[in-house]
């Protein structure tokens, strides 16, 4: 077990969960946690080990609470014990989507993020947490300039950027968010969709998820609007595909302040954040060319 420390392993020996003796295999992937799969008597199981992210707003106190929700509303995996910087899951037979996947299944996913935004509120409970991406960009750049951060100099741009991208959301109903839809948050056992990770989930509009499963997975513009058409049930408004290109950008800029932000103050096993932050920009940067190909430079 090279890739794991006695202590961790010792650690999660003696979770209280287990039915019988365990064998311990490390996941790999993961930008800001350490999972682990762990076979005991009972079956498989995911430990999941992280704590609070103050500078990422990420409590996992609130995280478990909206696993559990979610799990209760259908979406995800059950949760099978949850402690201070902790939890274990349900291990599903499923693997993980990616771009390509996410795009060949487009219109189920806009689908199920439906269901996900209107069932979810009679599910959570606690203080309800509000997720905006642009408040999240704005304290990203405070936490970057007191943190000495590499990008510093950038920071200006992307606020000017970020005030140009709120300035063309519309008025849209709050529903409960996943907020973190990068193409390995959704699962797929053969049979159905499943939706992990909710470290980030709160109350918002639904255009951050929409924007973010489509630009996290590098869905073309064509493809991006038969997704909106799918959530909508139907043709989007002109506001609502400016809202949406707009937010795609801002989805963009937002994941590459996250790795900047993680730069400073994350090591997870594996991760490369200076590669994450670049590939993200050149993202940012594709989209935005499109975005003003369409809107124009600073349009009000």
């Amino acid at each position: 077990m090279t890739s794991m420390d006695a202590g961790t392993e010792d650690r999660i020996h003696r979770l209280p969960c287990w039915n019988g003796s365990i064998s311990i295999e490390p996941l790999h992937g993961g930008l800001s946690n350490e999972s682990f799969l762990v076979a005991d008597a009972a079956g498989r199981h995911v430990v999941r080990l992280g704590i609070d992210y103050p500078f990422h707003h990420v409590s996992r106190d609130r995280e478990a609470m909206t696993a559990q929700a979610a799990h209760a509303a259908g979406f995800a995996p059950r949760v099978e014990y949850a402690a201070p910087g902790v939890m274990v899951t349900q291990f599903l037979t499923a693997r993980t989507l990616s771009g390509e996947g996410v795009a060949a299944r487009r219109r189920e996913i806009a689908q199920l993020l439906r269901r996900f935004h209107s069932e979810m509120p009679r599910h959570v409970s606690g203080p309800g947490f509000m997720f905006w991406a642009f408040h999240v960009i704005r304290d990203y750049a405070r936490t970057l300039a007191t943190g000495g951060s590499r990008m510093t100099g950038e920071l200006p741009g992307y606020l000017s950027l970020a005030e140009e991208l709120e300035a063309a959301q519309i008025p849209l109903p709050i529903v409960f968010g996943h907020n973190d839809l990068l193409p390995s948050n959704i699962l797929d056992d053969g049979e159905r969709l499943w939706l992990i990770d909710f470290e980030y989930a709160g109350f918002s509009t639904a255009m951050f998820d929409l924007a973010g499963a489509t630009s996290n997975a590098g869905l073309s513009p064509e493809q991006s609007e038969e997704f909106l058409e799918a959530y909508l049930d139907g043709a989007p408004s002109p506001g609502m595909r400016r809202s949406m290109a707009a937010m795609q950008c801002a989805s963009l800029l937002r994941e590459a302040m996250w790795s900047m932000v993680s730069e400073l103050y994350l090591d997870a096993p594996g991760a490369d954040y200076v590669g994450y932050t670049a590939d993200n920009l050149k993202r940012l940067q594709e989209a935005l060319d499109h975005y003003h190909t369409i809107y124009g430079k600073h349009a009000s």
